[in-house]
């Protein structure tokens, strides 16, 4: 009997662990299918469907530094797993030479390459490494589900710890109320609850609060896209004269050193054909459009290839500015010219102030 129980024990041991292997081939075979399927439609254009260089549709038209080649071993195993998820989960620089980000020697800043911090979740991204890992005959190594289950634990620990926190709290608050009526009774007077006594606990309970958010939000970053189900507000789109040259040069700057949208877009001849030629914007778009386009693409088209780059609200409107200008290709004599307007309009207006107090003055 003990020993056809053994058998049978044994049997079960096999049938599990055959279908925990399963299991783990299944979620790395849905990873992988996951991460070519955003692969393909959000870097093939640029990437190529391989990885090769100059087989993406895009490659040729865009700005230096073009796409590497992500089936070259010998440099891409060069790079840990974080690493390419760092590139692809980034804050954008401003590459510009003179007034630009400091850029450390670490930093990836490349702008025609763009992030994808704002529209992908982690889970995601973590799918497309996974995918050009593969590029390359590489594996990626980082542990997804492992990620998944420490975040989950430090969830469940947060709120445990807010539980005990807030409980410590209101015993608290309840002891230096009950305290107070006595005195109340006792004075024959209204007596308010003495705060102090349960300052300490307030402050953990607060503590514990932030902390739980912040785990929270990990972990909510992690399986859901930054950006669904977020609208973006109507802006306002105002601007004085004299700041206008000003803004599209800005703004200009910001498409081409910053947010790399020449990589996708054309003015002229120059620049990539993923989206739109953009010569015409000033005819052809709506600012406020354009303004909630930038900061959110998904929120108007999920399927867009356009991802979020996290502009600010400051750096929409630069960009915004300068595209609805573009009536025409738009050189760089134009900007002079429209700078040089302001300027002396600028001048024409401190004159007339000028004039207008020395008048006052002589009253």
């Amino acid at each position: 009997m003990k020993a056809a129980r053994l058998y049978v024990m044994g049997i079960v041991g096999v049938v599990a662990a055959v279908w925990a292997m399963v299991t783990v081939a299944g979620c790395a075979n849905e990873q992988g299918a996951k991460g070519h399927e955003l692969y393909s439609h959000y870097c093939s254009h640029c990437h190529g469907e391989s990885g090769k260089q100059n087989e993406g549709f895009n490659w040729s038209s865009m700005p230096d530094p073009k796409p590497k080649d992500l089936t070259n071993k010998s440099e891409m195993s060069t790079f840990k797993d974080e690493d390419i998820f760092n590139t692809i989960s980034r804050d954008m620089k401003d590459t510009s030479e003179e007034g630009g980000d400091e850029i450390g020697d670490d930093d990836f800043a490349v702008p025609t390459m763009p992030t994808f911090k704002y529209t992908l979740s982690e889970e995601e991204i973590w799918a497309i490494v996974g995918y050009v890992r593969g590029l390359h005959g590489g594996k990626m190594e980082f542990k997804v589900e492992e990620r998944k289950k420490q975040l989950e634990t430090a969830l469940q620990t947060a709120k445990t710890n807010l539980e005990q926190a807030t409980k410590a709290y209101e015993t608290a608050e309840k002891q230096a109320s009950e305290e107070a009526e006595k005195k109340s009774e006792a004075l024959k007077k209204d007596v308010e609850p003495d705060e102090s006594s349960y300052a300490n606990e307030l402050a953990v309970m607060i503590k514990a609060k932030k902390e739980l958010d912040a785990a929270q939000a990990v972990m909510t970053n992690l399986v859901t896209r930054p950006g669904k189900g977020t609208s973006v507000p109507r802006p306002d789109l105002t601007i004085k004269p004299d700041q206008l040259a000003k803004t599209v040069a800005y703004g200009q700057r910001l498409y081409e050193n910053k947010y790399g949208c020449n990589g996708c877009h054309s003015i002229g001849k120059d620049g990539g054909k993923v989206g739109p030629a953009l010569d015409r914007a000033g005819f052809r778009l709506n600012g406020t459009w354009v303004y909630r386009w930038l900061r959110n693409p998904q929120a108007m088209n999920a399927e867009s290839r356009m991802p979020a780059l996290g502009l600010s609200d400051a750096d929409a409107k630069a960009v915004t500015i300068y595209l609805t200008t573009l009536k025409s290709m738009m050189t760089e004599e134009d900007i002079q010219k429209a700078a040089a307007a302001a300027a002396a309009e600028k001048a024409e207006a401190e004159k007339a102030a000028a004039k207008a107090k020395e008048e006052k003055a002589k009253k």
